[in-house]
């Protein structure tokens, strides 16, 4: 186009159409290119369903490769192994059943014979370096040797004892058997062989010798030693396990043995002669852990030795001592052991003897369980007959239905000995706070023993139980060592607590003036914010037990002592309002909600008194719902208010409670609706579920027990009027409720007739029954669910 037509030509130029209906009909032909694609997906989709699933080709897999199960080497063992055990029984057989066959020269020639030429074969067999088949044959030439000592015993040397022999026999073959084995070409069957036949000459000689006890464990533990020193001194691989097999073996046996003695040892003597095993047995468990290269098994090791260090310090001091100090003898001992070896050995020795430490003082504390059970949960049994006399001193208090157990100073003493090593002996950081912890557990309990224990007067018993209670509530609002978790002596306050009124439970004046002290001393350290979530929610329970027991001894029925105990869940509620975003806010709304349950419980036999205690129940409850973050509380309140308008009903014989809770319905309903009106985003059951329930829940429960027809048809009809309404306007909370109680209100009607059909058919219908409708529901399960989601969906799109 020439540069000057396009100056006048631009003025003439227009869009054709406009740009407004062109982006009309822009947006037409979209919307309809939606549509047409919508159809299209929705058809291919159909289609694919309908469709037969294609067969996807299947792909040959490959065969995997054939491997052996096992290996050559393997096999040949296991062959070598079969082959000179059955030559073992062959020999075995021969020596037992086909030996009276032969004359003295045949014997021996044949053993002879034999046996040489078995221990000969290896040397051959070696330099063809036919290493496997020389050890197997070597094994069944120590066999053989075996089987000569026994027929030399029986066809010669009858007269010798037994076990005298068998001694000398093992001693002889282990020296044999090692030189054996020491050849210029070296085999490994002999030496282990030897190791494991001279575990045996020491023990048998004592036995032979008829020696005591103390011989034979001191032959064990000689033996056990033995072995240590060479599993310690030995290089070869495949001797060391024996050697420590042995070890272990013979100095756990002997070791056992020598606690035992030393366990019952009738005297200083017999004690001292059990340590002076268990001593020497402990030095060498020390000396091999300070040389073992590996520190768990340096550490086991230790631990054993610590074991018998204590056992043998034990017994000495339990022999000196009266009888029931044996397990404080012995504690003694394992608190010194932890003590002692403070920082002068390696690590994973000392690790091992304070693990032997820890373990003794574990085992002393199990055995002063009962003490601790005895007094904790003995005073339960007042519950059952409360105010029943007060006892006669403490010990009688905690002893209500169970024995009082032995040795109750012994088992305090020993409270005290691991709660002061708890607190003074732990110094490692990461186990320091656990130990303190545990060292204040236990000195409440040494605390609440010590009057049973003491067998104080029953009015003596509760005031040093109070004084503890005190000192552990007290304790953490003056200062709370670093060390100390700030949770252990709220804890302890709580728990010794409820000892000491479980306690008073005995005396109707104790349990007043305990409850009261205690409500007043929980109240009083509430002003502390890091012990308010503690101490309010206990000051708060003790109030509460004080109001029933002021009740009962003023002689008030329950449903009367309702409304004190109503009155500390209306003053946990002031208080958690006052509290706001406290730690203490929750533990508070928690101790005044179990207040009001047990306030409602108390009332339950009474109705007026149950209507009035669940309105003030509700009043509290909206209360709380006023405050910002507790507006689901409203729920329980509207609640708490209908189920105290019904008991209402129930208390006055009401028979006709519509005409008590139409008017509110009518007015629940107008407010809902006018609430709908200026929030459309109401829920139903926030608008119309609280006015329909209030009449319609009582009706429907008055139609049950009603034998006339005109209120369950009246029912009917209005509950298929709301039923329909809710459809109509799309509404859960009308549809729900209206059909629920219409299918209940026909279930009521049509229950005679049912019970008619079913007496009249015979006995197999109604299995028959069911089991076409099981039938019948599985075969259209999957419909069943689509059904069923397809309705959940519809009432979720309700309103």
């Amino acid at each position: 186009m020439p540069y000057g037509v396009t100056r006048p030509t631009l003025p003439c130029m227009t869009h054709l159409p406009p740009p407004a209906e062109e982006l009309r009909l822009v947006d037409a032909e979209l919307r309809q290119l939606d549509a047409r694609r919508a159809w299209l997906l929705t058809r291919r989709a159909w289609l694919l369903a309908s469709l037969p699933p294609p067969r996807q080709p299947v792909a040959p897999q490959p065969r995997p490769e054939a491997r052996p199960e096992a290996s050559v080497p393997r096999v040949q063992n296991v062959l070598l192994l079969l082959g000179g055990v059955l030559l073992t029984i062959a020999a075995i057989a021969f020596t037992l059943v086909s030996w009276g066959h032969l004359g003295i020269a045949g014997r021996a020639v044949v053993l002879g014979t034999v046996t040489l030429a078995v221990l000969a074969a290896p040397v051959l067999l070696l330099r063809r370096g036919l290493r496997a088949t020389a050890e197997t044959v070597a094994g069944l030439g120590l066999a053989l040797t075996v089987l000569d000592a026994y027929a030399l015993h029986a066809a010669a040397l009858t007269g010798v004892d037994g076990t005298g022999y068998a001694a000398v026999a093992s001693a002889v073959l282990a020296g044999l058997w090692a030189a054996y084995g020491r050849g210029p070409d070296a085999l490994r069957v002999p030496l282990p062989a030897a190791l494991g036949a001279a575990q045996l000459p020491l023990p048998l000689w004592a036995f032979a010798a008829g020696a005591d006890p103390y011989a034979v464990a001191a032959a064990l533990l000689a033996t056990s030693a033995l072995d240590t020193l060479l599993a310690l001194r030995v290089t070869a691989r495949f001797v060391r396990p024996t050697a420590v097999a042995g070890a272990c073996g013979l100095g756990a046996a002997g070791a056992l043995a020598a606690g035992l003695l030393s366990w019952t040892a009738s005297g200083p003597g017999a004690a001292a002669r059990a340590a002076a095993l268990l001593v020497p047995a402990a030095a060498l468990a020390l000396g091999a852990a300070r040389r073992l290269p590996r520190p768990a098994a340096a550490t086991g090791t230790a631990l054993a030795g610590g074991l018998l260090l204590v056992a043998a310090g034990g017994g000495v001091l339990r022999s000196a001592l009266p009888g029931g100090w044996a397990v404080p003898a012995h504690l003694a001992c394992g608190i010194a052991l932890s003590v002692t070896v403070r920082g002068r050995l390696s690590g994973p020795v000392r690790r091992g003897l304070v693990l032997a430490s820890a373990a003794v003082q574990a085992s002393a504390l199990l055995w002063s369980v009962p003490l601790v059970l005895v007094t904790l949960l003995g005073p339960v049994g007042w519950v059952e007959r409360p105010w029943s006399g007060a006892p006669a001193d403490a010990r009688a208090a905690v002893t209500v239905h169970t024995p009082w157990p032995p040795y109750p100073v012994q088992a305090l003493l020993v409270l005290v000995a691991v709660a002061g090593t708890l607190a003074l002996a732990v110094r490692q950081e990461t186990w320091r706070p656990w130990a303190r912890t545990g060292a204040l557990g236990l000195a409440w309990a040494a605390c609440a023993a010590l009057p049973s224990v003491l067998a104080l007067p029953y009015p003596a018993a509760l005031v040093v139980l109070g004084a503890v209670t005190a000192a552990a509530a007290l304790a953490p609002a003056v200062t709370v060592p670093p060390t100390v978790p700030p949770t252990t002596l709220p804890v302890l306050a709580l728990a010794a607590s409820v000892h000491l009124a479980v306690v008073s439970l005995a005396a109707q004046t104790a349990t007043l003036v305990v409850a009261a002290a205690l409500t007043v001393l929980f109240a009083a350290v509430s002003w502390r914010p890091r012990l308010a979530p503690f101490t309010v929610p206990a000051a708060l329970g003790h109030a509460t037990a004080l109001a029933c027991a002021t009740g009962a001894a003023a002689g008030w029925a329950p449903a009367h002592t309702a409304l004190p105990v109503l009155a500390v869940a209306a003053a946990a509620a002031l208080l958690a309002a006052r509290l706001g975003g406290s730690p203490a806010t929750v533990p508070t709304e928690v101790t005044g909600a179990v207040a009001g349950l047990l306030a409602v419980g108390l009332a339950l036999a009474d109705p007026p008194m149950l209507a009035l205690v669940l309105s003030l129940c509700g009043v509290i409850t909206a209360a709380t719902a006023a405050r910002a973050g507790r507006r689901p509380a409203g729920w329980a309140a509207a609640v708490l208010f209908v189920l105290a308008g019904w008991t209402r009903l129930v208390a006055w014989d009401v028979t006709t409670p519509e005409a008590y809770t139409l008017p509110v319905t009518v007015a629940a309903l107008v407010v809902g609706a006018w609430r709908r009106r200026r929030e459309p985003g109401t829920s139903s059951w926030t608008a119309y579920g609280p006015g329909l329930a209030a009449t319609l829940l009582p009706s429907l429960a008055a139609a049950w027990g009603d034998p006339q027809w005109t209120r369950p048809l009246l029912l009917g009809a209005a509950a298929l009027l709301v039923t329909l309404l809710g459809a109509r306007h799309r509404l859960q909370a009308p549809l729900a409720l209206g059909a629920s109680v219409l299918a209940l209100d026909a279930l009521h009607e049509l229950a005679p007739y049912l019970v008619q059909v079913a007496g009249l058919l015979p006995r197999w219908v109604p299995p028959a029954l069911a089991g076409l409708l099981l039938l019948a529901l599985g075969a259209t399960y999957e419909q069943r669910r689509r059904d069923a989601r397809r309705v959940r969906e519809v009432l979720g799109r309700m309103d």
